[in-house]
């Protein structure tokens, strides 16, 4: 068994455990599995090696949070002396002469960077594929590990690496890590501030993916630059809201992923949590204001890249996506957020399925039509984009299995600085339902409700 990221770290803070040695074990299990899993786009071996042996030679070890811990950042990261793909050939190859933001925080907190993982074409897709790999679920193959973050979700579901970066638009960290069965938080709007950072019109945001929610919340701390929320403490009783209604479609719901929901909910009441149905008013106007932002986004940031080089399905969003640049509106967010707030005026927390169908199969879905990946996309992700839009912090978990293999995880969505209470009460249903961490750890039947 892998151990967590909080056990590592201590170990290599108390000098019981050496970073280095650690890094050769996660190096080695990438060498020994992922041609299968293709979580990663990029090793660092040799650079690894060389940051881990710095790690055991610095004066705060004893300090800091994530010493030695080896952690898989997602493609989008600027690392000294790589450059970030977003999972085209078309954009620059030009390294970073210095670390960004996000690499800076982790290192400084002790982290060994091992690699730069999986993501689609500009990480519009949820699945994590392109001409070089698929990022593959470890629970079954057969399915994609999801996106955009999929070659994250994939690296710490194979015990590759015990924490891996993600970032979070319209559900591509609590998406993939609900379809390989690990947890992965998005925090509130502004939560995680880089400077000049404001991805897709405010929607995306840096976040942890983990095995423990307690891994997730030294990491998301590390990120946020907040040590507080690395101190998971038991949740104040809420008011929480269950609803396993597809927003607006009301599409039919496999019926793992609503009983992982009843069981979350029954898990909570036993914690002393007051329960009942409860359900927000979706609006058509969000759904359209998330489409303007999906094609949009990219569009965007597909400025100076080699249009006729992206692929097929990326080129037609990125042209629809000019077209509907002037449909961006902040009225939009503003009507949807007053809805919000409404509902989280009764209610603390709710709770609903994470994924809407099932995650899409592995292949090369970036060979097919615009609409091919479409259609798929927007079903999977019916429950996620609406709290990217509010802005609000939104967490998925593992409760429970599909007869597929694909783990049932729910997802706790809670109102602007609910960061902390989402996760004391996934630590609730980690203790009281734990989930097998990874595929090298343990099978199905080590665990009742899988």
């Amino acid at each position: 068994m892998v151990k967590t990221a909080v056990e590592i770290a201590a170990a290599v803070r108390a000098k019981e455990l050496d970073p280095v040695q650690v890094t050769r074990e996660a190096l080695a299990r990438i060498e020994a599995a992922d041609g299968v899993v293709g979580a990663f786009r990029l090793v660092r071996a040799d650079q690894a090696l060389a940051e881990a042996a710095a790690v055991a030679e610095r004066a705060d070890l004893a300090d800091l949070p994530l010493a030695g811990v080896p952690i898989a950042v997602k493609d989008v990261t600027a690392v000294e002396g790589e450059y970030a793909s977003w999972g085209s050939r078309a954009g620059s190859s030009t390294v970073s002469t210095e670390d960004g933001e996000i690499a800076r925080r982790l290192r400084a907190a002790g982290a060994v960077i091992v690699g730069l993982t999986r993501v689609p074409e500009l990480c519009v897709w949820p699945s994590s594929d392109g001409p070089d790999g698929t990022a593959r679920n470890p629970r079954n193959p057969s399915y994609a590990a999801g996106g955009s973050s999929g070659g994250s979700a994939a690296a710490v579901a194979a015990g590759l690496v015990p924490i891996a970066h993600g970032t979070d638009g319209l559900g591509s960290i609590r998406l993939p890590s609900a379809i390989c069965g690990i947890v992965g938080l998005k925090p509130g709007k502004d939560v995680v501030r880089i400077p000049g950072e404001n991805g897709w019109f405010g929607l995306s945001t840096h976040g942890p993916m983990t095995t423990t929610v307690a891994d997730a919340a030294v990491l998301m701390s590390v990120l946020a630059g907040q040590p507080g929320l690395a101190d998971l403490t038991d949740p104040k009783r809420s008011r929480i809201a269950l609803s396993t209604q597809v927003p607006l479609t009301r599409a039919p719901l496999p019926g793992a992923f609503s009983r992982a929901v009843t069981r979350a909910g029954d898990l909570l009441r036993a914690s002393g949590h007051t329960v009942v149905p409860g359900t927000p008013r979706y609006t058509a106007g969000a759904v359209g204001g998330l489409f303007a932002r999906w094609v949009a986004g990219p569009a965007e940031q597909a400025d100076g890249y080699d249009l006729a080089a992206l692929q097929p399905r990326t080129r037609a969003h990125v042209r629809l996506g000019r077209l509907l640049a002037t449909r961006v509106r902040e009225s939009t967010r503003e009507r949807w957020l007053e809805r919000a707030e409404e509902f989280f005026a009764e209610h603390d927390v709710l709770i609903t399925p994470m994924l809407a169908s099932l995650p899409l199969k592995a292949r090369t879905w970036h060979r097919s039509r615009w609409l091919t990946n479409v259609l798929p996309s927007v079903r999977v992700a019916g429950f996620a984009g609406f709290w990217n839009l509010a802005g609000y912090p939104a967490m998925s978990v593992p409760v429970g299995v599909h007869p597929s293999g694909i783990p049932a995880c729910v997802q706790l969505v809670a109102a602007p600085g609910g960061e902390a209470l989402l996760l004391g009460l996934a630590a609730q249903l980690e203790a009281a339902n734990p989930w097998p961490r990874t595929i090298r750890g343990g099978t199905a039947a080590h665990v009742s409700t899988y």
